[in-house]
């Protein structure tokens, strides 16, 4: 029987921006081997497989086109977005999913669908040698979660004109590497950032909710506000609303869907 799949741009309210993701719904379980086969064939940056439940939940992984995620935010937005608006759970209803991060919700929100994910906030460190010179850039401060590398820059014009070494950048044992700075003065939103992830088979993700689950503490922290708006300033971009919620974080945001098929 073929089995239903998608891509979904999440975290964006208009078709080829934000960041692609596979969604692909199962009928029975699959081995990790066929959905590692899947998500390299779509080559995409997170490819999301759900399998539904015995009590009307879902089990839900994420694979990129190297290894599997053990959390992801603009696959999972593209799950629910894909579930809502297929008619495969009932639209706007509370979502539950099961996953290597524990249970995650969607959730209905003013701005688009509620995401809660766990905090990452990370612990500051200090710059690890070689990072300014993979970057290219002068790092303010350093950070680091379970998860990922955080580097703050000196202002959003570095972040937006930042070039890295993909290369050395994959020498740091990490998911992956997140720079970031606070916004320019009378932008829409509080900080900017992009997320490298050359371990994962990604050079530049182009909206990475889950790192948003970091960037929410660290930005709450400096700026003194628990919710926020983060702009991640890859060619594509797209746009995260963080509230930092105790232990959770609450990410936000819009998808469309690209196109739906099957595979045989």
């Amino acid at each position: 029987m073929p089995t239903p799949i998608a891509v979904i741009d999440a975290f964006t309210t208009r078709p080829f921006a934000g960041n692609p993701a596979g969604v692909c719904v199962l009928d029975g379980q699959r081995p990790a081997e066929w959905m590692q086969s899947v998500a390299r064939e779509l080559n995409l940056s997170e490819t999301a497989f759900l399998l539904r439940r015995g009590d009307g939940e879902w089990d839900l992984r994420w694979f990129t086109p190297a290894d599997e995620e053990r959390l992801c935010g603009h696959a999972t937005l593209a799950a629910a977005h894909h579930l809502w608006s297929s008619g495969r759970h009932p639209t706007g209803t509370l979502t539950r999913f099961h996953t290597l991060s524990g249970v995650l919700t969607a959730t209905p929100g003013r701005h688009g669908i509620v995401l809660d994910f766990p905090n990452e906030a990370p612990t500051p460190i200090p710059v690890p040698a070689g990072l300014a010179d993979a970057l290219g850039a002068t790092i303010v401060t350093a950070g680091q979660n379970r998860l990922d590398l955080f580097a703050e820059l000196t202002d959003e014009p570095a972040v937006r004109g930042l070039a890295p070494s993909i290369e050395r950048l994959d020498a740091f044992p990490v998911r992956g590497i997140v720079v970031t700075a606070r916004a320019d003065a009378g932008r829409e939103y509080d900080f900017v950032s992009r997320f490298f992830a050359p371990r994962c088979g990604i050079t530049e993700d182009p909206v990475t909710g889950s790192a948003h689950c970091g960037l929410g503490p660290w930005w709450s922290a400096r700026l003194g506000k628990d919710s926020l708006i983060g702009y991640q300033a890859s060619a594509r971009g797209g746009t995260v609303r963080v509230t930092v919620a105790g232990d959770r974080c609450k990410l936000e945001g819009t998808a469309v869907t690209i196109w739906t098929g099957e595979l045989v």
